[in-house]
């Protein structure tokens, strides 16, 4: 017993820690209750921690919207199949998101197709 104190903090600390990670992992801001199909050419797939994004230029009424769309961390998604050369900048994939609740033009993957009709990875990112 002769660091009780030392104990505590690291206790305290680790607490914290824990609360920020969990606390940062909230997806309140896509709508889960409904799916959006967007079909189009990728601009850039960004392979990053914690989460990687699917930059996608979709045509839309003679204009062309870029989307952000939002994966899993790389680890979780090399566990579904994915790698980083998966989908490259000009190809073409239909993929099914959890569109923003302000309609804004992102969305959370929730799964994807490439030009030759194969699933992207297994599916379901989260």
């Amino acid at each position: 017993m002769r660091y009780p104190r030392r104990g505590q903090i690291f206790g305290a600390a680790w607490l914290l820690a824990a609360t920020a990670a969990f606390a940062h992992h909230s997806f309140t801001m896509f709508d889960s209750t409904r799916e959006t199909v967007l079909a189009g050419t990728v601009k850039e797939l960004q392979w990053t921690n914690p989460h990687c994004f699917i930059q996608l230029l979709v045509p839309e009424a003679g204009t062309t919207s870029e989307w952000s769309i939002e994966m899993a961390s790389p680890l979780h998604l090399v566990r579904r199949g994915w790698t980083p050369g998966l989908i490259k900048a000009g190809d073409k994939v239909t993929i099914v998101v959890h569109p923003m609740r302000d309609g804004s033009t992102g969305g959370a993957f929730v799964r994807g197709t490439g030009a030759d009709g194969r699933a992207l990875g297994e599916g379901a990112q989260r």
